[in-house]
């Protein structure tokens, strides 16, 4: 009993140390791309056209829709006819839940067409937040990844 209660202390000792020591340690630091400044230019819209984002795809509105076409094709017939009904409304269900998973990953978006003040043409789709007409005089703003055009 004595080696055990000598152990206790030297074990809460070395635990104790070894947290010390280790909130000591240097932070790490990650290197990254440095981004580049943002930029704005001036132009006029020449063209708008209307588009439609397509979201992902996840594939559970397929499995959610097979699962409720199962489970209501399983209420139908007997034997062979309550398997075939199973079947039948596992396939159906999966074609339309898929088929409403992606109508309500759909969002409206605008493809504008800008002639800069520079001379130069661009095309900017973004979400259609902002409406936008031939002849606007617009600001086009990018940071070097992501371009936006507002007025």
């Amino acid at each position: 009993m004595t080696l055990s209660l000598l152990r206790t202390p030297a074990l809460a000792g070395l635990l104790a140390i070894t947290l010390v020591v280790g909130g000591c340690a240097t932070p790490a630091y990650y290197v990254s791309p440095a981004v580049p400044p943002p930029s704005l230019e001036l132009g006029v819209v020449e063209n708008v056209r209307p588009i439609v984002f397509q979201g992902p795809y996840t594939g559970l509105g397929a499995l959610s829709g097979a699962a409720l076409g199962g489970w209501a094709g399983s209420g139908i017939g007997a034997g062979s006819g309550n398997a075939a009904a199973i079947v039948g409304g596992v396939l159906i269900g999966s074609m339309i839940g898929g088929a409403a998973e992606a109508e309500a990953a759909k969002r409206p978006g605008v493809e504008v067409t800008v002639r800069l003040d520079t001379g130069r043409m661009i095309a900017v789709v973004q979400d259609a937040g902002e409406a936008f007409a031939q002849g606007d005089r617009i600001r086009v703003m990018s940071d070097g990844y992501r371009t936006r055009v507002t007025h």
